[in-house]
This record gives structure tokens, sequence and C-alpha cells, in this order.
């Protein structure tokens, strides 16, 4: 089971049921075959970690994420991604997942990470785009547009309805 470290606590975290999954997974086949493109990072898929050292978390582990620090072999990757994906999964709605996932991706910010999608499959609001240089007006596509997540993966494009596949 993946998990996080927050506040020195291992923070289980449920496994993706089968649209966030696919949806998670549709974004990092499409963030995998970009990398050639841009010619630098990696495209990383649910489950990878990275370390961090913020006061209250130690580590992420995104649905997806686009990285550009160092390779790490056989250990965790190092430092925060420079995208992030995470797809919001049955147990992540109310107004304690909001404020969990407005926590979190205060956090990704404060470790460096460029760019925040928070992905609902539920609602027409399909992608909100955050970004650290404006972290509290995002960016919102949905179903039939092309979202982005610039600065973070430059030229990168992913089509909202992807997310259906």
């Amino acid at each position: 089971m993946k998990a996080e470290i927050v506040n020195g606590e291992l923070l289980p975290m449920p496994p993706a049921g089968d649209l966030p999954n696919r949806a998670a997974g549709g974004v990092y086949v499409s963030l995998r075959q970009y990398e050639s493109v841009l010619g630098t990072g990696r495209a990383y898929t649910d489950n990878a970690a990275l370390n961090v050292s913020l006061p209250n978390r130690e580590s992420f582990s995104p649905d997806a994420a686009f990285y550009t620090g160092k390779p790490s072999g056989m250990k965790f990757l190092e430092g925060a991604p420079d995208f992030a994906v995470e797809v919001r999964s049955e147990n992540s709605y109310g107004p304690e997942a909001e404020r969990r996932v407005a926590e979190k991706r205060r956090d990704y910010f404060a470790a460096g990470t460029l760019v925040v999608w928070d992905v609902d499959l539920l609602s027409g609001d399909r992608i909100k785009v955050y970004r650290a240089s404006d972290p509290e007006n995002p960016t919102t596509y949905r179903a039939g547009e092309i979202a982005e997540a610039e600065p973070a993966v430059p030229g990168w494009r992913f089509p909202v309805n992807d997310l259906f596949k």
C-alpha cells in the first residue's frame, strides 16, 4: 500500500478505484511520451516516492508526476516533483477532504513543486491547475478542453476527455 510521511507518521493511502487509476495512468502515459520531446525530466506513475524536508512532511507519492531532479536508482527520489497530479478517489470529497487536499497542495508548493493538478472526475470542473506563482487562483479545464502544466512541463498538453479513456 502506498503511504506518505506526514507530521512524523506514516499516512496510508488507499488504493485507487477504476476511474481514478485509469485517469492517472493516462496522464502518466502522455507525460512519458513527452519526455523525449522536452529532452529533460522523467514521468512517474502512482506510488513513486519523493523525499522532501518540510516541518510537517517527509514525502509525497502523487498519482502521476514529472520530475527533473537527479535519478536515484533503486532509492526514493530526492525533492519535490516539478508537476504533481492528484486524482480524487471516492473518499476525496467533503469538507475534511477539501482541507486535506488544500493542505497537501500547500506542501507541494513549499517543497518546490511548480504545478499541481487537482483532477475531479465527478464534477464539471475536471482539472484545476494550481501554480506556485498564484496558488489561490487555479485555471480550470473541463471536458472538451485541453489542459496544460506550464511552466513545469513546457509545451505539453493533455485533452481533458482523455481522463475517461
